[in-house]
């Protein structure tokens, strides 16, 4: 992921005491519910679902680099971008920085897949879907 990628969404989020570890920064695995929380927020705001009736997206892969220790109190901004666009799946980048933008706290990718909840198979990406996705992978390799 690059400092080229054009968001799709961004959003701000507060980090709590209970999202400390015992080392006394956030738990590793709060950094993916912030991921979440983001990549929900921003497909809701498009206007899909995830509530998994009819077709939704189904996370098949994650992944984080953690570059930064996070401590609270703390209000953070997770920005998703584009990475990849397949047939039936498609890949955003997430980023956690902080408040004020000057440090990035994590880097990390979600790969979701396009499903059919009937037939548990996958489908193809909404062409509306497919249309905003491509707008930012373009708007990044400046095509």
């Amino acid at each position: 992921m690059t400092n080229s990628n054009v968001e799709l969404g961004r959003l701000e989020v507060p980090v709590r005491w209970g999202d400390q570890d015992a080392y006394g920064h956030l738990n590793n695995t709060v950094y993916f519910r912030f991921f979440e929380e983001a990549r929900v927020n921003w497909l809701e705001q498009q206007g899909f679902g995830v509530r998994g009736q009819g077709e939704s997206p189904v996370l098949i892969q994650c992944s984080a680099t953690f570059l930064r220790e996070i401590n609270y109190p703390a209000i953070l901004i997770v920005t998703t971008l584009t990475e990849a666009i397949g047939s039936t799946s498609f890949t955003l980048g997430h980023q956690i920085l902080s408040q004020d933008q000057t440090t990035v706290h994590c880097q990390g990718t979600a790969k979701l897949v396009w499903v059919n909840r009937d037939t548990g198979k996958s489908a193809p990406l909404p062409l509306e879907l497919r249309a905003i996705l491509e707008k930012g992978l373009s708007s990044r390799t400046g095509s």
